[in-house]
């Protein structure tokens, strides 16, 4: 009960020495706000009012049709010009997007051949390119098939696929990153905070009022972690309550109290990381660099950025000893997919596992840096 109660009571501690740092605080609410927001609207989905310019040489119905379906917001009404133009708007950055339909285009579809539309894009404008050539080209596509719909070409494919998208059936973009953006976020929160708490401590002088004090290392390091992460889990869960599912208006769909149980083993392991950074740092701008050094990592390479199957096999097998890999498989398969208990459990085994580690580790590391 003396031990409950000095980790109690330390646990307190650290909260209101949070509570009196502005800078922590305004940290904490731009990660899970104005952070998520930016990262799940940061790259647009569709192009936006970007400018594009046509160079007709057949002047037909098809070739209309297909300028007069470029419509606002996505794009600016279509400018005609010519070849000369063209390459001096583009060299300009007056046109985002060209492009050029030969002589005989609607001739040479009607005859079944297959002619060609050059579409120059301006990459310096990555935003609108990395999006808007896709758009372009099922613009095209569409109005294609719909013209030759009402002419005597076949305009259909013998096999058709027929895609059904069980979760985001727009396949909006947004949804996507807000989940994963306060997946990522809980990890880096989570360090920071804990390893900030040792420093602080340090710098102030108050880690040797607490080596006099009846306390033992592991009630020190026990207290920092389960404060820090009282504080990134709340934050979280009112992130993904207000943030991703009213302001983003994201459905999220599995079960909260799994994904709590989750976090919980998860932050369990970043925190006594964030402990193990604070021994190994004697400042502040030594645990951000090596912070720096760690997160980009971990964040890239757990699958919360990019799918792990696209890495190679020895990255994959490597970061299966890192927590943040395992959450961000357990938080899609919960709020993505629905999943139950029956399909998550082996996250949840290795998050308690990889914690168990880390926190035997760092507690390790901080009772020889105290001695």
């Amino acid at each position: 009960m003396s031990t409950l109660s000095n980790i109690l009571q330390l646990g307190i501690k650290e909260l209101r020495t949070l509570a009196r740092d502005p800078a922590m605080l305004l940290l904490i609410a731009y990660t899970f706000t104005l952070s998520v927001y930016s990262s799940a609207n940061g790259i647009p989905e569709t192009p936006h009012r970007a400018s594009i310019a046509v160079v007709d040489e057949d002047r037909s119905p098809i070739t209309q049709r297909i300028i007069d379906a470029f419509q606002a917001p996505y794009f600016l009404e279509p400018m005609l010009t010519d070849h000369a133009d063209m390459d001096i708007g583009m060299d300009k950055g007056r046109y985002t997007f060209t492009l050029d339909f030969p002589p005989d285009f609607q001739q040479d579809l009607l005859r079944g051949r297959q002619p060609s539309i050059q579409l120059n894009v301006d990459a310096t404008q990555i935003s609108q390119a990395f999006t808007g050539a896709g758009h372009i080209q099922q613009i095209i596509d569409d109005e294609v098939a719909s013209f030759l719909q009402h002419s005597d070409m076949p305009s259909t494919q013998p096999v058709q696929a027929v895609i059904r998208t069980r979760y985001n059936p727009n396949l909006t973009q947004s949804w996507f990153g807000a989940v994963n953006e306060v997946i990522n976020q809980i990890t880096m929160l989570s360090i920071i905070l804990t390893g900030a708490a040792l420093i602080r401590e340090r710098e102030h002088g108050t880690i040797e009022h607490l080596l006099v004090m009846p306390v033992t290392t592991f009630e020190i390091m026990a207290a920092k972690v389960w404060s820090m992460g009282l504080v990134v889990l709340a934050a979280a869960l009112l992130s993904l309550r207000f943030v991703v599912g009213d302001w983003l208006g994201v459905p999220l769909q599995g079960s909260m109290t799994l994904f709590l149980v989750g976090a919980i083993l998860h932050l369990f392991a970043t925190t006594s990381m964030g402990i193990f950074f604070g021994t190994v740092s004697r400042s502040m701008p030594q645990l951000g660099l090596l912070i720096i050094l760690t997160l980009i990592p971990l964040r890239v390479l757990s699958g919360g950025m990019t799918p792990r199957e696209s890495m190679p096999e020895v990255v994959q097998n490597l970061m299966l000893l890192t927590p943040n890999t395992h959450f961000v498989e357990f938080g899609q398969n919960i709020l993505f997919r629905d999943a139950g208990l029956a399909t998550v459990w082996p996250q949840l085994l290795a998050l308690a596992l990889i914690g168990t580690a880390f926190f035997l580790v760092a507690l390790l590391r901080l009772r020889r840096s105290l001695a």
